[in-house]
């Protein structure tokens, strides 16, 4: 295990039990749910001066709402995208509004190796056939090369969106990466996201107007029927309902 300055103070977090009573605590409403964000998005940069990043897909209202957030706090904060050269145009086009919106400049994260590279060594179509390994590829391995270059990262995911997240923590340690990954939107629901969108006049994915409440690749992601749960549509034909970027991690 990782014993450098991440590591250590994640554990003296652990330790110290600070917030992690506090993330027990059911959301009621989004200025209670703000304030919290806001002060956890407050403690990780003091925690990781010049060593923290967010993430951000341009897929779903949380990414959206937690870069508001932090940039709030540090309009200076480090903010990436996995791009798997996969994204819709959809997604591209609001990464391009995001970074005008904020003058920010996001990191596109990519594979080491391009669609058709990656074709010409694994064979055509990689995700109908191992969705799995695509996603290895395309997004696990590129995520953990870029967090070597820091010691926590901010994520928007949320434990009421699949089984996988329904036990994560404020803040955890990252085994797969060997960082800190820091959620601070662990107990909004989807509703408290568009309540925030509304109020701050936020600009979403246009997919979300027609039938994608959940925003992936292009290839593993389709519209959603009436009485599907909201990440239905991602990986279509599979048992899957992660990319990979989300093992189980260490928490308090």
């Amino acid at each position: 295990m990782n014993s450098g300055p991440a590591a250590r103070s994640f554990f003296f977090f652990v330790r110290m039990g600070t917030p992690q009573a506090a993330i027990m605590k059911p959301t009621t409403t989004l200025s209670e749910a703000t304030a919290r964000a806001g002060a956890e998005i407050r403690s990780a940069l003091d925690a990781y001066p010049g060593r923290l990043t967010l993430s951000c897909s341009f897929g779903g209202p949380s990414g959206m709402v937690l870069l508001d957030l932090a940039l709030q706090e540090e309009p200076r904060l480090p903010v990436f995208v996995l791009d798997t050269g996969l994204l819709f145009p959809e997604s591209y086009a609001l990464l391009a509004e995001t970074e005008a919106r904020y003058g920010i400049r996001v990191d596109a994260i990519a594979p080491l190796q391009s669609v058709a590279e990656q074709a010409a060594t694994c064979g055509e179509r990689l995700w109908e056939r191992d969705p799995d390994r695509c996603c290895s590829l395309r997004k696990v391995e590129p995520l953990r090369k870029h967090l070597q270059g820091y010691d926590a990262w901010m994520t928007a995911v949320r434990r009421d969106q699949t089984s996988a997240r329904s036990r994560l923590a404020t803040r955890e340690w990252d085994f797969e990466n060997q960082v800190v990954k820091i959620v601070p939107l662990v107990d909004w629901s989807e509703d408290l996201g568009w309540a925030y969108v509304r109020e701050h006049g936020l600009r979403v994915n246009a997919l979300h107007d027609h039938g994608y409440p959940s925003v992936g690749c292009i290839t593993c992601t389709r519209r959603v029927r009436s009485g599907e749960s909201i990440r239905a549509g991602r990986w279509p034909g599979f048992i899957k309902t992660e990319c990979g970027i989300h093992a189980p991690s260490a928490n308090a």
